[in-house]
């Protein structure tokens, strides 16, 4: 529910402050009062494009701001909420700001946002009609969910677009099959080549880093071995290194006997050292015993280097994903192997999803088709009070070419009407007049807010080209819909004023060469005085004044 709007600097308006309530509220003045200023503020803060124009005369900016009740039962605004990581909290309190270049900020309850998330989150927060409205009801486009929403069967509607999607992949499983065995076909003479070339190399993971290795080994064996070499000298030769830690520890173990065992430490390292060189010696024997200088293991490694690069240079991949590729080709060759018979079964398994669809989409139809049936009876009954008793309003269901079906079903819904018995149907928006079109909506409004979204609607002018007994049935119609959502409703019509729960009068006025728009809410006498000049024009009667506490009476 819209709770208050705020508006700063636009048009007419210089401060304006509204706390609106629930039910039906209406709001009267002139015309050129500026009734429409608010419906343009409004649309603002719901991602209505902003226009510099807007702008007062002789001002830096505007804003508008609009407080909200969070909705917590509005399950599609809150699951846009969250995945756009808003937190409504008690209220949503949605705030813009246009300055006079054109630049300007939105914000949802601090934060800022989008115009485009602003216009998503507004559709499900406030609905607005007027005749030349394109959007809503008057959207063929959304007939479909308008419907489905008023049947109430989702488990039917989850059903479908599961089975939909089984469907599809199914499909797509198969399509994708059919492509590679083709494709697999076109080339398999090369395929066999491929993997006979591939296998005689028999490619290994991680095989080039191993022989690029071994090959530096090999390049460099002479450098290794004389290296070796004279490690093995330096240790051996000569003085023998071994012979001279022995000495030394003789001569420690004699000076030990003097000092009662004080160099028992050194003849431990000394005793350490010998080990150690020990095993350098024995370690440097077995290293130059396995140093290679044999020419033709480097060639042989060469050769099998040169052929790995050539074969992954052939196929466009890493020496390392040869091994890879060869499991692909040889999939490819069982694919074209496993030919017709593969093919055969995912057709089966699509035939078997397709049906499954059908079934459950047929299931879904038979249910509109129920509701369709249910809503049109309602909305004939609402009709002759609204003196359209010869108009015929009809939901169309047409089911689709296989092409258009979708995880929502394969029906086309959209409402039709016929404003003369012997017209023929047509859509809403193309047959009906303004004033008749009003009425339509009016009609289909009341029997559908139980199943909308929106808890808060907007007619402009719906009671255009009406009067009389007409507009007092608007008027009760309207105050109907304002028992299940709020309503907000800019009048001419002292029929639908008297039906409002509350009365807004809109005004201007001028000072010199300022003119101000204002909204106040009106009291009882007052509301009285404004639908009797609702009903008499600029000079008010005492007929009138009695006539407007009937209607206010009713």
């Amino acid at each position: 529910m819209l709770q208050s709007l705020s508006i700063r600097n636009v048009v007419l308006i210089d401060k304006l402050d509204i706390d609106f309530k629930p039910q039906l509220s209406v709001l009267t003045g002139e015309t050129g009062a500026g009734k429409s200023i608010l419906l343009d503020s409004l649309g603002l803060v719901l991602g209505k494009r902003a226009e510099t124009s807007l702008i007062r005369q002789g001002e830096d900016k505007l804003s508008v701001t609009a407080i909200f009740d969070a909705e917590p039962d509005n399950r599609p605004l809150q699951e846009l909420l969250a995945e756009n990581e808003l937190d409504a909290g008690d209220e949503i309190i949605i705030k813009r700001v246009l300055n006079r270049d054109g630049k300007g900020k939105i914000f949802f309850n601090d934060q800022p946002i989008s115009a485009k998330l602003l216009k998503d989150i507004g559709k499900y927060l406030v609905e607005i009609h007027g005749q030349f409205d394109n959007q809503g009801l008057l959207n063929p486009a959304n007939h479909r969910d308008v419907l489905d929403a008023y049947g109430s069967y989702p488990q039917l509607l989850n059903a479908v677009k599961n089975a939909y999607h089984e469907y599809k992949a199914a499909a797509k499983a198969r399509i994708s099959a059919e492509e590679n065995v083709t494709k697999a076909k076109e080339e398999e003479d090369n395929l066999r080549h491929w993997v006979k070339e591939l296998e005689r190399i028999n490619p290994v993971k991680g095989e080039e880093a191993e022989l690029s290795g071994r090959r530096q080994e090999l390049m460099h064996a002479e450098k290794i071995m004389e290296s070796l070499n004279y490690a093995y000298a330096a240790l051996t030769q000569g003085r023998d290194v071994q012979s001279a830690i022995r000495q030394a520890q003789s001569a420690v173990d004699k000076a030990n006997q003097y000092v009662d065992g004080r160099y028992d430490e050194i003849y431990a390292a000394l005793d350490r050292a010998l080990i150690e060189t020990s095993d350098a010696v024995e370690r440097i024997e077995t290293a130059s015993a396995d140093v290679n200088l044999n020419s033709n293991e480097q060639e042989n490694i060469d050769s099998r280097l040169f052929t790995l690069k050539d074969l992954a240079r052939k196929h466009g991949v890493a020496v390392d994903d040869l091994a890879d590729t060869l499991a692909d080709f040889k999939q490819k060759l069982a694919s074209i192997e496993l030919g017709e018979d593969g093919i055969t079964a995912l057709r089966k398994i699509e035939q078997e999803k397709r049906m499954a669809y059908l079934e459950a989409a047929n299931a879904l139809h038979c249910s509109r088709a129920k509701a369709a049936a249910e809503l049109d009876r309602l909305i004939m009954r609402e009709l002759p009070p609204l003196k359209m008793e010869k108009a015929r309003f009809e939901t169309k269901i047409e089911k689709q070419s296989e092409a258009s079906w979708t995880e929502q079903g394969f029906d086309d819904v959209y409402f039709t009407v016929a404003t003369n018995p012997n017209s023929p149907q047509g859509p809403l928006n193309k047959i009906a007049s303004g004033g008749e079109l009003s009425r339509f909506m009016l009609a289909l409004k009341v029997n559908l807010a139980a199943s909308s979204n929106v808890c808060t609607m907007i007619f402009d002018e719906v009671d255009a080209g009406i009067g009389g007994a007409t507009a007092q049935a608007v008027g009760e119609r309207l105050a109907r819909l304002g028992n299940q959502v709020q309503v907000l409703v800019v009048t001419h019509s002292p029929q639908v004023a008297a039906r409002g729960s509350a009365h807004f009068k809109v005004e201007k006025h001028t000072d010199g060469n300022v003119t101000t728009t204002t909204v106040r809410e009106l009291e009882t006498e007052e509301r009285r005085e404004e639908i009797a000049r609702m009903l008499a024009g600029e000079t008010i009667s005492d007929e009138a004044r009695a006539a407007a506490q009937v209607l206010l009476s009713a």
